[in-house]
């Protein structure tokens, strides 16, 4: 199978995960891309959608499916969103969309979150893929050197601007061993709004997409 059928297939199977009657919070990427195109299909049984970035928001709307701003709901069901890498930990690396900050703070309100993916992105140690972080702009420069100093090696995403008017830098060259750990050190660099490592709160479930089916790390 293609990458873009095995997203496909898990997009399908997250559906089981939907709850009726409810409002679900829906993430960024091309995975939930598939999963909005999805979605679409029993619009009706849900009470609408939290997204995570103006382009779902944008995608779910072009459904027909109701999207509300998250100070306007009490409650969120679940959350499904994509991921860039995974490890068996559940702990993940979010963010080459850029819209990591929405996607953590629409997470953090969920009741369950279901992160779906093909199974290329499931590794043994983070950090092949670069780990965003988002920044405030006047930060850029003392951020990136404090990252160093953590044995990172940041990029600025160039031409690149988040939904909340901000910067991303890309760590590179980082194996990330404690993620956890890892996570809060970047939360405490001032000038970080927040980083693309989903560890502390990782999902509760992940979907894999493969050549053999629907697979599912608990």
């Amino acid at each position: 199978m293609t990458p873009e059928e095995k997203k496909q297939q898990v997009a399908k199977a997250a559906l089981e995960h939907v709850v009726p009657g409810t409002i679900i919070g829906v993430g960024t990427g091309s995975t939930a891309n598939c999963f909005i195109d999805e979605l679409a299909g029993i619009k009706g049984k849900i009470d609408g959608t939290v997204a995570s970035s103006e382009a779902s928001a944008e995608r779910l709307r072009g459904h027909g499916i109701p999207v509300f701003d998250l100070n306007a709901v009490d409650a969120i069901s679940v959350y499904i969103d994509g991921a860039d890498e995974s490890n068996h930990h559940l702990h993940l690396v979010k963010g080459g969309g850029g819209a990591l900050t929405r996607e953590k703070i629409v997470a953090a309100a969920s009741d369950r979150f279901v992160c779906i993916a093909d199974d290329s992105k499931l590794v043994d140690t983070l950090g092949a893929f670069p780990l965003p972080i988002e920044v405030i702009p006047m930060a850029r420069s003392y951020v990136a050197r404090e990252i160093v100093k953590l044995g990172g090696q940041p990029v600025l995403r160039e031409g690149f601007t988040t939904d909340n008017g901000n910067i991303i830098l890309d760590v590179h060259h980082w194996q990330i061993e404690e993620p956890v750990k890892i996570e809060t050190q970047l939360n405490q660099i001032v000038g970080v709004v927040t980083n693309g490592l989903f560890a502390a709160d990782p999902a509760d479930i992940l979907l894999l997409g493969s050549d053999n089916g629907v697979k599912v790390v608990e």
